[in-house]
């Protein structure tokens, strides 16, 4: 079942601050630090899972049973991407049924044309609007629990302007997604039209080196959204510090010199306590 957290918490006018998670280390790792929420990206997904661009590559059992495994191994409640719900209105009705029973919160689902690119990478294309709306009121209609949250995405910016973009939200809402999120506003003041035209909870996508400002949490509030969101946080902190560990390693022939997590305490993180206690009650009477 959805956790109504942020149903609640958006009905509130409480901000949600999502992390970007794409493995089970940096779901783990998240969901211990108090967020109201995790972000399960299709990018890191795609990058960690197939070392392939999310350009549309990975499929459906690809993303469904990754984003499975993290609601498992997590208690904190899931945004999951999927992408353009993998195909027309019946793939949808699949998509919604299949994440909603895996205990996902809310679901993103967008107006890309098939194969999808990531929303800050060029040569995005949508698909009409109609199309688009149909999908949203298959994916409302699916849904078991009013907690389970659709958030409809328009990447229309970049190719046809803000005022498609707009247009789109709008119609995103009237057709029952219950966050509106548009793709790639390039300034403040962009921002800040998306809020004040369309009459919807807004999500916004922080990306480093992406088109849209890094924004914190009070302003991202103030300019009247409801969640951020941070895909790509997780992975470029991974790449980085990889990139640091392996170069020491590369230079100095030894990993002394590396930041490193507390073996001890990574053990504990990924379920090792349970397994000593299993075996001292167990295997060592």
């Amino acid at each position: 079942m959805a956790d109504p957290k942020l149903r609640r918490m958006i009905a509130a006018g409480e901000f949600i601050a999502a992390p970007g998670v794409f493995d089970m280390i940096s779901a783990l790792v998240a969901d211990g630090m108090g967020f109201d929420a995790l972000y399960v990206t299709g990018y890191g997904v795609s990058a960690s899972h197939l070392g392939l661009p999310d350009a549309g590559l990975m499929t459906f059992t690809d993303m469904e049973s990754r984003v499975r495994r993290i609601v498992e191994g997590t208690s904190t409640p899931v945004i999951a991407d999927a992408d353009t719900g993998y195909g027309g209105l019946l793939n949808v009705r699949h998509t919604v049924r299949a994440y909603e029973a895996a205990g996902v919160t809310a679901i993103q689902i967008e107006d890309q044309e098939y194969p999808k690119k990531c929303g800050h990478t060029p040569g995005k294309r949508v698909v009409p609007l109609e199309d688009m709306v149909a999908k949203i009121r298959v994916a409302v209609d699916t849904r078991q629990s009013d907690d389970f949250l659709v958030i409809a995405r328009t990447d229309s910016r970049a190719v046809l302007g803000l005022d498609e973009a707009l247009r789109r939200g709008e119609a995103f809402r009237a057709a029952g997604a219950d966050v509106v999120f548009v793709e790639a506003p390039e300034s403040e003041a962009e921002m800040r039209a998306v809020t004040e035209a369309i009459g919807a909870p807004h999500m916004a996508n922080m990306v480093p080196g992406g088109k849209t400002p890094i924004l914190p949490a009070d302003r991202l509030k103030a300019l009247g959204f409801a969640i951020g969101i941070h895909p790509a946080l997780g992975f470029l902190a991974v790449g980085a510090a990889l990139k640091a560990a392996y170069g020491a390693l590369k230079e100095t022939g030894t990993s002394e010199s590396a930041a490193l997590e507390d073996f001890g305490a990574f053990s504990r993180l990924v379920g090792f306590q349970d397994v000593w206690d299993f075996d001292r009650k167990w295997a060592e009477g």
